[in-house]
């Protein structure tokens, strides 16, 4: 199912490149606010990482 998805993405980023321009410049524009901001940095990487720690505490509980 998430190649389908992928693949349906990436024909309508093909299709409208000014899709893929906008999507390009505002993933562009988040990697560099989280390069200069730390704490959003370290915001995404403990959203990231949240349910790798849960699964990994909840074991020792368990």
């Amino acid at each position: 199912m998430m190649r389908i998805i992928f693949g349906i993405v990436l024909g309508v980023l093909v299709a409208y490149p000014t899709l893929a321009a906008i999507l390009l410049a505002t993933v562009g524009s988040v990697a560099v606010a989280a390069a200069t901001y730390p704490p959003l940095l370290a915001a995404a990487a403990g959203a990231w990482a949240w349910p790798r720690i849960t699964r990994r505490v909840r074991g020792w509980w368990a």
